[in-house]
C-alpha cells in the first residue's frame, strides 16, 4: 500500500503527509526546476556577480573616503552608511553565495568557493563546515544542525528547557548586534569543552585559526583605518564600528526570518533513517521561510529571503531564485506543502514571539 510516510515530530496542520511515491515524484519536479536553471547558467550569471564585485569595491571605498572627512557630520552618515551597505553586500550576495560553490564554473580565483575569505572575524573554513556541510545536510535536525537557535536561544518547544532561557529575550538583543561574534564561535562548541567532551589541546588547536583571524579584521578597521585618517581616527574608528553593527543587525534579521518563523518545523535524528532525495527536500520546504519584496531587497538579503528555495537549491546562482520561486510555490501547493512567504514586518514579529514564549517552558 502506498501508505504516507510518518515523521515523529510536531505536525504542521498546514502541511499533508505524502507517500513515498508522493516524495519521489515531488523529487522529480523539484529536481527538473533546477536542470532548467543549470542548463541556462552562463556569461549573464558571470557578469552579474563582477558587478556586485565591484559595487562592492566602489562603495567601501567610498565609504572609507568620506569617513576620513568624518568631522563633518553628513560625511560621516554617507560614508558610515555606504561602508555598511558594502559589508552587508559583500557577506549576502557575494561570500554566502561564493562560499557555496555558486560560481565555482567560472574559474576565477576571486569567486572560487573553498578558497574565498569573507570580511567578518569568523572564518570561511569553519562556516564551510558549520553552514555548507552541517546546516544545509541536517537542516532543522535537533543535534546536528547547531544553526537551531546557535545553542543560545531557545525558538521551538522541541528544545530542551534550561533557565538560563529565562533571559533569552535580553540577551537576543546584544546577540543581534554583535551576531558576527557569535557565526565566529559557533564551530568552537565550547560546551564541549565546558562539559569534558573536548579536550584543551583540541580546542586551543581550533582557536588559532580564528584567533589569526579576529586580530586581522579588528587591526584593519580599528587601528589601520583610523591610524592613517590621522585627525580623523575618531570618526573613522566609529563609523567602522556602526558600519559592522549594521550589517549585524541586518545579517541577524534575515537569517533568523528565514529559519525561525512561525510553521517552521525542527525534526528528530529519526528522519534521517532511510531518507530519500523526496524526503530531504521534504524537509528544506519545512523548516525554511521566505520573505516579500522588491528586487532591490532581495539583492540586499542576498537573496536569502528566498530561503526556501535556496534550501532546495544552494549551488545554484542565488540571483535565479526569484524566477524559480514561483515554480517551487506551484509544486508546494500540489503536494500540500506549506511554502511559508511573508513580509519582513510579519515575519520578523513571529521570531520575535519565538524568543519571547520558548523563554518559558512552553512545551507546544
Amino acid at each position: 500500500m502506498n501508505m504516507p510516510v510518518k515523521f515523529e515530530y510536531f505536525k504542521n496542520p498546514k502541511n499533508r503527509e505524502l507517500s513515498q511515491a508522493d516524495l519521489d515524484n515531488l523529487a522529480l519536479e523539484l529536481d527538473a526546476i533546477k536542470q532548467e536553471v543549470l542548463d541556462d547558467i552562463g556569461e549573464k550569471d558571470a557578469k552579474y556577480i563582477r558587478r556586485v564585485y565591484s559595487t562592492i569595491r566602489y562603495s567601501s571605498l567610498a565609504g572609507r573616503a568620506l569617513l576620513f572627512a568624518g568631522w563633518f557630520p553628513p560625511a560621516w552618515v554617507l560614508g558610515t552608511g555606504l561602508l555598511g551597505f558594502a559589508k552587508i553586500m559583500e557577506n549576502m550576495e557575494l561570500g554566502h553565495n561564493v562560499m557555496h560553490g555558486q560560481y565555482d564554473w567560472m574559474n576565477d580565483p576571486k569567486f572560487h568557493g573553498p578558497s574565498y575569505e569573507w570580511d567578518i572575524v569568523g572564518t570561511s573554513d569553519n562556516w564551510r563546515q558549520t553552514h555548507n556541510y552541517k546546516h544545509h545536510t541536517y537542516t532543522n535536525i535537533k543535534g546536528m544542525d547547531d544553526d537551531i537557535g546557535y545553542g543560545m536561544v531557545r525558538l521551538f518547544p522541541e528544545q530542551r528547557w534550561k533557565p538560563g532561557y529565562l533571559l533569552q529575550p535580553l540577551y537576543s538583543i546584544p546577540f543581534c548586534l554583535l551576531f558576527q561574534w557569535g557565526v565566529a564561535i559557533q564551530n568552537l562548541e565550547i560546551g564541549k569543552l565546558l562539559y569534558g567532551r573536548k579536550t584543551k589541546a583540541q580546542a586551543k588547536e581550533e582557536w588559532k585559526p580564528m584567533q589569526k583571524k579576529i586580530t586581522k579584521q579588528l587591526f584593519k578597521d580599528y587601528v589601520f583605518f583610523p591610524l592613517i585618517a590621522g585627525p580623523a581616527a575618531l570618526p573613522v574608528f566609529t563609523g567602522n564600528l556602526v558600519a559592522n553593527g549594521i550589517r549585524n543587525i541586518w545579517t541577524f534579521s534575515i537569517i533568523f526570518c528565514g529559519h525561525f518563523t512561525k510553521d517552521v518545523e525542527v525534526f528528530p535524528k529519526s528522519v534521517l533513517q532511510n531518507e530519500s532525495r523526496g524526503h530531504w527536500y521534504m524537509r528544506q520546504i519545512r523548516g525554511s521561510s521566505n520573505l516579500t519584496g522588491s528586487e532591490a531587497f532581495h539583492i540586499l538579503t542576498g537573496h536569502l529571503s528566498h530561503q526556501i528555495e535556496h534550501h532546495l537549491y544552494p549551488d545554484v546562482p542565488a540571483r535565479r531564485y526569484r524566477k524559480m520561486a514561483p515554480k517551487v510555490q506551484a509544486v508546494c501547493e500540489k503536494y500540500g506543502l506549506n511554502y511559508n512567504n511573508a513580509s519582513l514586518v510579519k515575519q520578523y514579529g513571529s521570531v520575535i514571539k519565538r524568543i519571547v514564549k520558548y523563554a518559558f517552558p512552553f512545551k507546544k
